[in-house]
């Protein structure tokens, strides 16, 4: 039986913020979620011909992870920058804050796309309510039409997913190179080993980033996620497949560990010990977002190298000579070999 904790959620049993038969948007905020610490996590569903309407985050840049299908993103940034581009299952996407932008599924099958946020209270507008409180009259001079030509808008809430009319349309130049787009899955892997790999969505990869990043990890069976803590930067997690134990440390000594099934979310705080392993062969796949550019982390094996082994016997009360012949750890390995047993689960 897992343990429950305050560090971990499920994003796919989250009450939708908004729904219906096109698609829907869930999150995990300070709201519900209140450990969060800086950071929202969104699931965005998009059925075959709907649209995210185009919008704009108030508060947080945004990176976002296609788990399933194709989506269309169309936006306009500051300095009259416009982009169109495809993202695909295993890619991802920036958006800045300000940025006017939307998602549209031009796929015949369901999208989901995964999203971090760089606030814990996201907030947004919607294009179709900032033209509505705006008076005909307004519109028609900004457009160069009669104030008669938006009588017809309907000036009630905006549905935020829509339907589409007809064929989606897509530019010719949807392939071409663009800073808003990052080929997360083909990518290779600049951290792998022979039990698990870790591809990197960080500003040394990405130039587009500035205050979040995302590696997604793959961990096989015979690996393990050493234990290790982030100085400087936040983790928040999400299980994208596989069966997982997490053990996390609070200041107060108090301890967490927990199952992670799909779907689930955690969220370690900056400097907090913790450790992740997969508990069965088949491994786990994670997609892990961080509040900062380039996280960085410190890990247990690299620290025992940090320090004499009459520092490391003091510290743990023993002989010197019964210490274990710790490895020699310029740089820590981020994934280990698990060499030995699971513990039993609890």
């Amino acid at each position: 039986m897992s343990t429950p904790s305050r560090h971990v959620a499920s994003l796919v049993d989250a009450a939708p913020a908004f729904e219906n038969d096109l698609g829907l948007v869930a999150q995990l905020s300070t709201g519900n979620f209140p450990i969060l610490d800086g950071m929202t996590l969104k699931r965005i569903v998009l059925e075959p011909g709907a649209i995210r309407e185009p919008q704009w985050n108030v508060n947080s840049n945004q990176i976002a992870y296609v788990t399933n299908g194709t989506v269309l993103v169309s936006m306009l940034a500051t300095g009259n920058e416009f982009a169109t581009f495809l993202v695909k299952t295993g890619q991802m996407y920036h958006v800045a804050s300000g940025a006017v932008y939307h998602i549209e599924n031009v796929g015949e099958e369901t999208a989901e796309i995964i999203a971090a946020l760089r606030t814990g209270d996201p907030q947004h507008f919607s294009f179709q309510n900032s033209v509505n409180v705006m008076s005909n009259a307004v519109l028609g001079n900004t457009y160069d039409q009669p104030a008669s030509a938006f009588d017809g808008f309907p000036r009630g809430d905006a549905p935020q997913i829509i339907r589409r009319t007809g064929s989606a349309s897509i530019p010719d130049n949807v392939g071409l190179p663009n800073a808003h787009l990052f080929d997360a899955e083909g990518q290779i892997a600049p951290l792998a080993y022979p039990y698990g790999h870790a591809k990197l969505a960080r500003k040394q990869f990405w130039a587009a980033l500035e205050d979040l990043s995302m590696y997604s990890l793959n961990i096989g069976g015979g690996g393990m996620r050493e234990p290790h803590w982030h100085p400087i930067t936040a983790e928040l997690g999400y299980v994208k497949s596989g069966h997982a134990r997490m053990t996390i440390l609070d200041p107060d000594g108090t301890v967490d560990t927990y199952e992670l099934n799909p779907g689930q979310a955690y969220f370690v705080p900056r400097a907090y010990p913790h450790h992740i392993e997969a508990l069965s062969e088949e491994g786990i796949e994670f997609l892990i977002f961080f509040d900062q550019f380039v996280p960085g982390d410190v890990g247990y094996r690299a620290t025992a190298t940090a320090f004499s082994r009459e520092v490391l016997a003091a510290t743990f009360q023993v002989p010197e000579r019964d210490l274990p012949q710790f490895p020699f750890t310029p740089i820590d390995p981020l994934i280990v070999s698990r060499n030995n047993p699971r513990d039993p689960i609890a």
